[in-house]
């Protein structure tokens, strides 16, 4: 039942594969993505949010976050920087780049996906990696971003993992290398897959004492009561409905939600809701009436004051925020390239 939750998250989010590099590194070495404020509107503009990840698929480098530790990945592994915060890529543990030195993003437009870059020096090539961004929504409200840790790094050294990972990691190396009609597209489907994959890992390696919406779905009470919400949203839920169908008293469901998910289940469906609504604005032509009535309002104007409060602006204003020129990327999403 909890995965239905994660699901319905990831398709309400609109998470969305876009542009591919792959790279060929020859030590010494250095890869540096700038700010995300800077690279966004190159990137994916438009998007609420960006994710950044690399698939290794020749021989081994370092990354991190600007200012922290670095990290040693090797070929067999992915390593997604969810918020798409700034970091590094090396040779050796604690480059930086040249602030004047090219880079990926700072191509011309005009190369079918994925495009190839070379960086290094004249040695030999020390990694090979596939760079990927994905987009999705983060306002007003995604649990799932919320509760993820900015770096997960997960697969198995080496190549040696059998799993739908490895498996990734093989077909991105072979669309990349052939570049078959189509390729854009298949890579931005396996990177969405291979994304969803790496939250299932993830929440797999969950500590039992984990608490936070991912906790929550994987809990057998608090994960049901989730996907009776999330399966239908515009129904007048109370604690009392929940508790009955999940198999618990009021209060005990009540304080396991809280402990979990770190809200009550009302809170967390009206926000629910107003992520709902959020798209059906964005991405649609739905009068206002309407997504009231598929969100579990009785009334426009009941929807219009729980919108404002909750969001910050009237259903009105967040629909036009956006120039039609700039709605959200879309999988065929093009970047600079070379």
């Amino acid at each position: 039942m909890s995965a239905d939750a994660l699901s319905d998250v990831l398709r309400t989010v609109r998470l969305t594969g876009a542009t591919f590099f792959d790279v060929v590194a020859t030590a010494p070495w250095v890869a540096e993505q700038p700010p995300r404020e800077k690279i966004l509107p190159k990137i994916l503009p438009g998007a609420g949010h960006l994710i950044a990840y690399h698939v290794i698929t020749e021989g081994r480098c370092f990354t991190n976050l600007i200012g922290e530790e670095p990290i040693a990945i090797e070929a067999g592994e992915v390593i997604v920087f969810t918020k798409g915060d700034q970091h590094v890529l090396s040779s050796s543990p604690g480059m930086r780049a040249d602030p004047g030195a090219p880079s990926p993003h700072d191509a011309v437009p005009g190369s079918q996906l994925p495009f190839f870059f070379n960086i290094g020096g004249d040695g030999p090539t020390s990694a090979r990696f596939v760079c990927g961004f994905l987009a999705c929504d983060a306002q007003p409200f995604n649990p799932l971003l919320d509760n993820l840790p900015p770096i997960i790094k997960t697969g198995v050294p080496q190549g040696g993992d059998q799993g739908w990972l490895g498996q990734f990691i093989r077909v991105a190396m072979m669309e990349s290398a052939d570049k078959r009609a189509g390729g854009e597209s298949v890579l931005a489907k396996l990177s969405e897959l291979m994304f969803i994959e790496v939250v299932r890992r993830h929440l797999e390696a969950l500590p039992p004492e984990q608490a936070g919406w991912l906790a929550g779905l994987r809990d057998p009470f608090v994960g049901k009561s989730l996907s009776l919400m999330h399966a239908k949203p515009a129904r007048n839920w109370t604690i009392e409905d929940l508790a009955k169908d999940v198999g618990l008293s009021r209060s005990v469901l009540a304080e396991r939600f809280v402990d979990l998910v770190g809200m009550p289940p009302m809170q967390y469906l009206a926000k629910w809701r107003m992520q709902i609504a959020s798209g059906l604005l964005t991405g649609g032509t739905a009068n206002i009436a309407r997504i009231a009535a598929e969100t579990g309002y009785g009334s426009e104007a009941a929807f219009s004051r729980a919108f404002k409060k909750m969001v910050g602006v009237p259903p009105s204003a967040w629909r036009h925020r956006l120039e039609p020129d700039e709605r959200p990327a879309t999988a065929q999403a093009r970047v600079p390239g070379v």
